[in-house]
Parts: C-alpha cells; sequence; structure tokens
C-alpha cells in the first residue's frame, strides 16, 4: 500500500479558522446526514445531537466546531458553503427554529443539543465526536442511530470502524517512505513531481490534472490577495489586528519611493495574509491543515513573484525571457519547450503568455512535489496538532514548501529530500498551544518564520549536493516519537504553553 495522499485530497479549498476542528466536523456531521438519507432514516428522525470530545471539546468554540456542525447537518459542504453562514450558525441560532436536516428534513434543534466533553478522551483520535439521531423527542430515549468519527488532521475525517478512506486508492508507484519514494524515482529515472503525477493519474486524466492543480493555485493566491487588503480586527476576545494590509502598504510605498524590493518581508506579508484569513472564517486551501495554510502558499507566491523569472539555482527552468531550460518546470507533462506551450494553447510569441504558463507550470510542479512529501508526514507520522504538537502541521507544512521551493529551482531529488528534513529537523518539539483557543497568537506569526525557514532550508540544501547525515525518514519517525511523549496540554487543547501564561483580555 502506497503512503501518498492524492494533492487534491491533501490540498482541500474549505474555509477556517481549523481543517481539524471545522473542515472535518463539517465532513462528519455532513456524511451523517447523508447516511441517514442513503439508509432510508432520515424520514424517521424526530432530532439530533452531537457530543464533542478531547481537543474538540476543549477549543471547539475557538475554532468555530459546533458552527460547523450545524451547517455540516444541513448538507453544507466545507468546498462551497459561504464562511458568512457558518461563523454564525451556532453562535446566533434563534431558539425554536427547525433544522434542514440533509437540507430537506426538517427537526427541532437548539444550541444545547451540542455538548462538549473536553476532558473525555476516546481512543481512535483527541479529535472525537459522536453523532447521534432520534426517533422519538423524548429526552431519555434511546438514539436511532449512532456514528462516532475522528477528525484526524487536514480536514479529513474517519468514521469508527472503517478504514482510512485514502488507503483505498491503487496508486501505480507505492513507496512508504522517503527512501522508498527516492529509489522508484531512481529506478525510472524521474522527478518526486512526476512520481506524484503518475499517482494522480490513476485517478483522473492529465487535463484534470492541471486544471485541478490550477484550481488549488488560484485559490491560494485569492486568500493571499485577499489577506493583503483586508484590515480590521480578528474575530473573537483576544482582539488581534491585522497586520497584512499593513505591511503591504508600507512595503509598496517603499517601492514607490524607488527603493529595492524585498522579498523577505513579502514573503512573510504573504503567510500573515492567509493565516489572517483563516482566522477570520475565511476560504482558505488546507495545506495541509488550515493551522499551517499560510507557508506553502507564501512561499508559492514568493518564488512567482520573486523568482520565477531570476535564473536562479542550478539548471533553473526559466529564463528572464521566459523560455523553459533545464529541468525545473519538468515533472508535470514531461517536456518543454515550443511543443509543449502549442500543446497548452499558448503563442510562444506572447512574452507575458509565456511567463505565465511557465509559472504555473512551475506551481504544480511545487504542488505535487510538496504533496508527495506531505504524504510522508501524514502516513507516517501526524499532520494533526490535536496528536502531535504544532510540529505535526506547521513543521510538515515547512517542509513541503522547503521541498516544493527546491524543486522549482532546479534542484534534484535528493536536494529535495535535504531541504524537507532540514524544515523539518527544526520544528521538532513544537507545541501546539493557541492562546483562548483561537487560531490566532501564536498560530498568525508561526506561519510566517515558518515560511522563512522553509525558503533557507531550500537555500541550503540547493547549496549542497544532497548528501546529509540525517534522512527525512529518521525526522519524520522523531516526529511521531515527540507526538507521542509530548503532553496532551500542548496539543491543541489550551491548556498549557501560551494559552495558560498569556492573559486573555
Amino acid at each position: 500500500m502506497s503512503a501518498y495522499v492524492s494533492a487534491f485530497e491533501l490540498f482541500s479549498i474549505g474555509v477556517g479558522p481549523s481543517s481539524s476542528h471545522t473542515v472535518g466536523p463539517m465532513r462528519a456531521a455532513r456524511d451523517f446526514a447523508a447516511r441517514l438519507r442513503e439508509t432510508g432514516a432520515l424520514g424517521r428522525i424526530a432530532r439530533v445531537s452531537c457530543t464533542l470530545y478531547g481537543s474538540l471539546g476543549a477549543t471547539g468554540i475557538g475554532h468555530g466546531t459546533p458552527d460547523a456542525v450545524v451547517v455540516g447537518l444541513q448538507g453544507c459542504e466545507p468546498e462551497s458553503v459561504d464562511p458568512a453562514a457558518v461563523r454564525a450558525a451556532w453562535t446566533q441560532w434563534p431558539e425554536g427554529q427547525t433544522l434542514l436536516l440533509d437540507g430537506t428534513h426538517p427537526v427541532p434543534f437548539g444550541k444545547a443539543d451540542i455538548e462538549f466533553a473536553p476532558r473525555t478522551r476516546l481512543p481512535g483520535h483527541p479529535n472525537a465526536m459522536t453523532l447521534r439521531a432520534f426517533d422519538s423527542l423524548a429526552m431519555d430515549a434511546a438514539p436511532l442511530v449512532s456514528e462516532i468519527y475522528y477528525s484526524v488532521g487536514g480536514g479529513f475525517i474517519r468514521r469508527d470502524g472503517e478504514p482510512p478512506r485514502v488507503s483505498a486508492h491503487a496508486f501505480p508507484l507505492g513507496f512508504s517512505d522517503a527512501a522508498s519514494l527516492l529509489e522508484v524515482c531512481d529506478e525510472r529515472g524521474i522527478t518526486i513531481a512526476e512520481a506524484a503525477r503518475i499517482n494522480e493519474e490513476a485517478l483522473r486524466s492529465d487535463t484534470e490534472i492541471a486544471a485541478g492543480l490550477d484550481r488549488i493555485w488560484d485559490a491560494m493566491a485569492s486568500c493571499v490577495n485577499a489577506g493583503l487588503g483586508h484590515e480590521g480586527v480578528l474575530p473573537g476576545m483576544l482582539k488581534v489586528k491585522r497586520r497584512a494590509a499593513m505591511i503591504r502598504a508600507q512595503l509598496e510605498a517603499a517601492e514607490a519611493e524607488g527603493r529595492r524590493e524585498l522579498p523577505g518581508e513579502w514573503l512573510g506579508a504573504f503567510a500573515l495574509a492567509v493565516n489572517e484569513e483563516n482566522a477570520a472564517g475565511g476560504r482558505v486551501v488546507t495545506a495541509p491543515t488550515n493551522g499551517a495554510a499560510g507557508i506553502v502558499p507564501a512561499v508559492a507566491m514568493y518564488w512567482w513573484r520573486f523568482l520565477a523569472d531570476s535564473g536562479l539555482g542550478a539548471g533553473n527552468a526559466v529564463t528572464p525571457h521566459g523560455e523553459l531550460v533545464g529541468s525545473a518546470l519538468l515533472g508535470f507533462g514531461g517536456s518543454a519547450g515550443a511543443g509543449a506551450l502549442a500543446a497548452a494553447g499558448t503563442d510562444a510569441s506572447d512574452g507575458g503568455a509565456v511567463a505565465e504558463a511557465n509559472r504555473r507550470r512551475g506551481i504544480r510542479r511545487y504542488l505535487l512535489t510538496a504533496t508527495a512529501l506531505g504524504s510522508l508526514f501524514k502516513a507516517n507520522a501526524s499532520i494533526s496538532g490535536a496528536e502531535g504538537g504544532c510540529q505535526a502541521e506547521v513543521g510538515s507544512a515547512c517542509a513541503m514548501a522547503a521541498g516544493g521551493l527546491t524543486a522549482v529551482m532546479g534542484g534534484t531529488n535528493r536536494q529535495i529530500e535535504n531541504a524537507a528534513e532540514i524544515a523539518m529537523e527544526h520544528h521538532l518539539g513544537l507545541t501546539c498551544d493557541p492562546v483562548g483557543g483561537l487560531v490566532q497568537i501564536p498560530c498568525i506569526e508561526r506561519n510566517a518564520i515558518a515560511a522563512s525557514t522553509a525558503v533557507t532550508a531550500a537555500r541550503l540544501a540547493l547549496r549542497g549536493d544532497g548528501s546529509h547525515y540525517v534522512s527525512l525518514d529518521a525526522v519524520v519517525e522523531t516526529m511521531r516519537q515527540t507526538g507521542i511523549d509530548m503532553s496532551t496540554k500542548y496539543k491543541e487543547t489550551s491548556e498549557g504553553g501560551l494559552a495558560a501564561n498569556v492573559i486573555e483580555c
């Protein structure tokens, strides 16, 4: 069985502020309602209830978990739901109003129908919830249907007693760890991105893969741009002031005065922008989680704006004139030059169109490389802050971004693995301690710092030959062990760390 997880599962378009506490519970509640319909039980249901356990119970209100459950029970999907509707779904629920279960069947519902049990931890995962449907309004009635769901990180869910859904795919290139991934690539003479693309082809056509990756990037870029434009204060009791728009204005003013561009400061602004949008409950892409959603887009935007036409890196694929050279943008389609551009419908004489096509090819390679690396963390450790601490979220995202940047800068497979290892190694032991249960402090700044670390890791790897003492697999296993050893109070419960030592105002 391959460790590979499809890019369209690892990178999913949803809403903030949390993939495990918002997106996952919404999907679980929707799945529960759909099962009632599919089994013919929906018409018999008189009321529903939900209990949130462990981390979902401890920080669920700050993460919008009960709101997500309500819209999920109504049949809404994270990919298409109006973010504004989610924010008020439970918080502002009018007493006495009926809930349209699965979007069609009315049942009485009140805020008390969602219960919180932060001290109760179910064995399957720290993020657990039980959904119940009753055929009687009597409060002492036994449920007609009861299901336990686990939100296992990155928006992925698992129903109790059901095997992980991602394992159902039969991918042609099987690899269980970084060593076997490199071995597969060596045997075939392909890049890590090409290995990912070959696996994606088991599920969809090349055209669908390209269009899907473009949609993911467009959603990421839209989130960056939205965050750079929005001012004000983030929701919640902390009253955190948004900073990305202010930094953008300062940087634009400096450039207008003729001062040189400041790529590193823009990088931080890009990451802040995404995570401020996430904290506000906006439209974001899990990458691989919402809490770490700013790192992969920020580094990609950094490459897009400052490096794509620079000719930097050994064998870099883009010249200042936009021609495809070398190998850096290969790995999606496998060919470069006028033929590839013509196949994509791009006029080679149109410099702007060529540059845009080059960048999109690069972003696809970046995302495919990041997907292969992220799959290893998900399969062999965790991407859930409630399970492994913030090292599992921010550390994994940093490694994915570092590897992706190394790929589009012309790095070899072993340089890519080295970059991911460097990035993850320096996040080992990082705790998940959101102040007030909100994905704001330290989460927003943490994404900006990790984006910078990803760029540094890529540059260090590109200066080497790919050989290094500590393997990526050793770091992944260390992260897993560290997560097991980490106290529960440092795993998204807001019971330790900054959450316990910062006064909430």
